[in-house]
Formats: C-alpha cells, sequence, structure tokens
C-alpha cells in the first residue's frame, strides 16, 4: 500500500491509473477507523479496480468551540486497517496543502440542504465539507465515491454539489453500520466514558420507538418529537439538538409521516460528546 502526501504526487498516480484503465473508488475520511470506514473501503473495492482512501482532519468543517484539536489520530493503527482491507493508496496531506497561503475560494450548497439539521448547529460546517470534497474530487479524480448514510445530510449535500458541478463522479450510499448494542459506530464514540454509553444509546434507541409508534398509525411528526424528545431527555446527561422528520430527497420537515421520511436526530451526551443518528421509520421502506 501506498502512501501519498503531496497533492501533485496523488493526481499523477491517479492520472496513470487512468491510462491503465483502471477505474479508482474513493472513500474521503479523517481517520481513526472503525468498521464503519472499513465497510465502505471494502464496497469501494468490490466497485472499483483500485481503492483510494484520504485522511486529512478537515480544519475547515470544524467551528471554533468544535473539537478539532481532540479529534481522534491513530495513523500507524489506520494504516494498517486499511491495508487489511486492500485500500491501494492512502492519501494524507497537510492542512497547508490542502489551503496553500492565500486560498480564498469555498464551496457553498444551498440553504435548502445545508440550512437546517446540523447546519443550524454547526454554520460553516458544511461550506467545510463541501470545499474539501471538491479539491478531493480534483486531486484524486475518482470514478465513484463511498459515503456512509450515517452522515444522511452530507451525503445528500455531496450529492448535490456532485451534479451541480459536473464532477463525473459516481456517488455510492452505504447504510449506517452499528455496535452490538445498536450505537451508530463513529470516531467520536471514543469520547464516551462508560457510563455514558448508555445515554448514548438514546438515539438508536429512539429511532426504534419511532417506528414502533409509526406502525401503531402515528404519523403526525410533530406528536411524535414530542414523545421522543421526552423519551431522550429520559437518558441522564442528554441534551437535544435536533429531532426532525424530513423527507429523504429535499431533506425538508414534513408534517406526516409517510414511507419517504427518514427521522434525523443530534443529541450531546454531557455538553461535549455530540452524535448523530438516522434512519427511515415506515415499515414499508425498512
Amino acid at each position: 500500500m501506498k502512501i501519498i502526501r503531496s497533492p501533485q504526487e496523488m493526481t499523477v498516480w491517479s492520472q496513470e491509473q487512468a491510462l491503465a484503465g483502471r477505474t479508482i473508488g474513493f472513500v474521503p475520511t479523517m481517520g481513526f477507523f472503525h468498521e464503519g470506514h472499513l465497510a465502505l473501503m471494502r464496497r469501494a473495492g468490490e466497485l472499483a479496480d483500485q481503492v483510494v482512501v484520504s485522511l486529512f482532519v478537515n480544519p475547515t468543517q470544524f467551528g471554533p468551540q468544535e473539537d478539532l484539536t481532540a479529534y481522534p489520530r491513530d495513523f500507524e493503527r489506520d494504516q494498517a486497517l486499511a491495508d487489511s482491507v486492500g485500500v491501494e493508496v492512502i492519501f494524507a496531506p497537510e492542512a497547508e496543502d490542502m489551503y496553500p497561503y492565500g486560498a480564498k475560494t469555498a464551496v457553498t450548497v444551498g440553504e435548502e440542504l445545508t440550512g437546517q439539521l446540523c447546519g443550524t448547529s454547526r454554520p460553516g460546517h458544511f461550506t467545510g465539507v463541501a470545499t474539501v470534497v471538491s479539491k478531493l474530487f480534483n486531486i484524486v479524480r475518482p470514478d465513484l465515491a463511498v459515503f456512509g448514510e450515517k452522515d444522511f445530510q452530507q451525503l445528500a449535500v455531496i450529492r448535490q454539489m456532485t451534479t451541480d458541478l459536473n464532477f463525473g463522479v459516481k456517488i455510492i450510499g452505504h447504510p449506517v453500520i452499528r455496535e452490538k448494542d445498536g450505537l451508530a459506530m463513529s470516531s467520536r464514540n471514543t469520547y464516551l466514558q462508560p457510563k455514558e454509553r448508555e445515554s448514548a444509546l438514546s438515539l438508536f434507541r429512539a429511532l426504534a420507538m419511532a417506528r414502533t409508534l409509526v406502525a401503531e398509525g402515528k404519523r403526525d411528526a410533530a406528536q411524535l418529537t414530542v414523545e421522543l424528545e421526552r423519551f431522550i431527555l429520559s437518558f441522564p446527561g442528554t441534551a437535544v439538538d435536533y429531532i426532525s422528520f424530513v423527507d429523504q430527497f429535499t431533506l425538508q420537515p414534513v408534517a406526516e409521516v409517510n414511507k419517504d421520511t427518514v427521522l434525523a436526530l443530534a443529541v450531546k451526551i454531557n455538553g461535549r460528546v455530540r452524535l448523530i443518528d438516522n434512519g427511515f421509520v415506515d415499515e414499508k421502506t425498512l
């Protein structure tokens, strides 16, 4: 497996693969791999000849009070895990190479997709995401890219951006990968203390509760939201960032749950660990 740090070297390698008739599957990451990341890499390997994984903790998608400096990092561990699933290249640039001095350009996707959910509590986050993914697409030049559906809003934003800017990259969504107890896999799960783990399960259990309530015929989104908020807040140390029933295509809130409705959740545990989860709630979609 190759480790490439220079954007120029990465592009040259990708051009060589294209000339040889080999396709590239790409998985953008911020590192500290878990089984969710590895599932994306395996899927990319099933769909393309070569798999490239970027490992870059992108500073532009973190807000002033967020966990940029504390974000978990372990390059040697990540390298071994990526190698174990057949990744051909890890692209691990430095921040100054991705954002050279004097850079003034950013990519912004419309408020319809970015102005709610995580966009409300994390202003500027999706501009950071869209900008770095645009740059990575231009550097790596993949044929396809695989993103996890746990970050459902991010996936919608990337799909819109890829279409609008004519990148020609096929965007593949991968289902949420969960721990045995249902907790959605996330690098931030490592922040949780043992007693906080139970409170973190409030997201998955709220999702299960919503499915049960919808199956019983309750479809009013406002009423469901009240019940779910009460349930989540019954867990110690939880604070709701948002509970939102949205259309899977537009991400706009819905008044009544239907087969295209996704329940999106964001919860803070003891004010310091912010976790997200989502899923369809209508049995017709499950």
